[in-house]
């Protein structure tokens, strides 16, 4: 574990044999934005040679603020963690402040995976849990890579808790 990573471990309830089933970081395709920021922030520094000296700083402030907003949005990709637990589901995220919202398996009643097609293309999706609560803080959990397979350990997590039994068909 790194300096810029979460502390995912000290969230779960080892008393209770809580284990995690799955660490769901972000897909690559978050980090497009800032990467294309930071070279919008080189151009601007190559830029200083072709101004006039006295306006020389202008880009060079504006490349300095462009990197920083480039980073502040990839760490914040960075320590937007999503984890499927034995127990629950809960996100981590935020970066100077930490935000924890959970939801047992419980009270997860439907789990919506929407692919756009570029996510289909990049292999990426989007979950939508709908619960019994009508506001939650876990609800849309955005560029999740290999979506069908995560949605099928969810469902397997749900199932083996005993959260819902087997379907009894009449």
């Amino acid at each position: 574990m790194g300096w810029a990573d979460p502390d995912i471990r000290k969230h779960l309830l080892r008393d209770e044999g809580e284990v995690i089933v799955d660490e769901v970081h972000h897909h690559w395709v978050v980090y497009l934005q800032p990467v294309l920021e930071a070279l919008l922030g080189v151009l601007l520094l190559v830029s200083v040679g072709y101004v006039e000296l006295d306006l020389g700083w202008v880009p060079m402030l504006l490349a300095l603020a462009i990197w920083a907003h480039a980073g502040w949005k990839a760490l914040a990709s960075h320590r937007d963690r999503f984890v499927v637990t034995n127990m629950r589901v809960f996100r981590v995220n935020g970066v100077l402040t930490t935000k924890l919202a959970t939801m047992p398996l419980t009270r997860i009643l439907d789990i919506t995976v929407a692919k756009p097609l570029h996510g289909r293309m990049l292999g990426f999706g989007h979950f939508v849990f709908e619960s019994a609560a009508q506001e939650q803080g876990l609800r849309v959990i955005r560029y999740v890579g290999r979506p069908d397979e995560r949605d099928l350990a969810i469902q397997r997590v749900v199932q083996r808790s005993g959260v819902r039994g087997p379907r009894q068909w009449n």
